[in-house]
């Protein structure tokens, strides 16, 4: 191929790509936190459109891309603050989630996010993607309200958004997550257990007690280049992205 033909082609890719990101607006639920926020930092890298909404509004780091991200303050308990940052929305990625009583923990993992996921299909909007947990066999029951919720939230948006619908099950994610001024290596741990892990086969996780343990962790960067995929792309599987997934398709 001559370097013009070649040029030529690469020109019409970008204006592809070009013309792609400019049609997909993004929301990102919870996305001032951990994994929200990597989320918001690929989207913005691909050239989309990124807004998010949370309890507390704009983010508190101080790093460049805040500032290209529109900020939304909002309750998804409350179902109605939800509306105005839907306008114009093509894409929701919800990473809305947390720990503490059982009931609790099935209204934010749960009751919040099937208020989104019935917002967002009222409102028209073409993909819904999710980042729910792996099953860690006996652990789930030490914590039934964190999965209880999360399992019933993956039903609504497959019943709601089908084959536009995607749920992501990550394990452990690892990264660097900032916590105040505190920067915390998860990776120091997370990185030497996914390289080792990985090389397992998959069916060393469903060995009965211990084989839930062996799910290899995945990158915090993998998980958002993933949703960000998902949620753009609709050749993407639709459906429960296990972990093994994620890690093909982050890379």
């Amino acid at each position: 191929m001559s370097s013009i033909s070649q040029r030529g082609n690469e020109r019409l890719l970008s204006e592809v790509a070009g013309s792609h990101s400019r049609d997909n607006k993004i929301l990102v639920l919870g996305g001032n936190g951990y994994v929200g926020s990597h989320i918001c930092k690929e989207a913005l890298r691909q050239g989309f459109s990124v807004s998010s909404l949370s309890r507390s509004g704009r983010s508190s780091l101080h790093d460049s891309w805040v500032d290209d991200v529109t900020w939304h303050q909002g309750d998804l308990l409350s179902p109605d603050s939800l509306k105005p940052a839907l306008e114009g929305i093509t894409s929701v990625i919800s990473c809305v989630g947390g720990f503490g009583s059982n009931s609790q923990m099935v209204r934010i993992n749960g009751t919040a996010n099937i208020n989104a996921v019935k917002a967002a299909a009222e409102q028209g909007v073409k993909r819904f993607v999710y980042i729910s947990a792996a099953d860690f066999g006996v652990i789930n029951n030490l914590i039934r309200g964190y999965f209880e919720g999360k399992r019933a939230t993956e039903a609504e948006i497959l019943d709601k958004f089908g084959n536009r619908g995607s749920v992501l099950r990550p394990g452990f994610i690892h990264g660097t997550r900032q916590v105040g001024s505190i920067k915390l290596p998860l990776s120091l741990i997370g990185a030497p257990l996914e390289m080792v892990l990985k090389l397992l086969p998959k069916e060393v996780t469903k060995i009965p007690v211990i084989g839930p343990l062996l799910i290899p962790p995945v990158n915090v960067k993998s998980v958002a280049a993933t949703a960000v995929k998902a949620a753009v792309d609709p050749e993407f599987a639709s459906g429960v992205i296990d972990v093994y997934r994620i890690l093909q398709h982050g890379h």
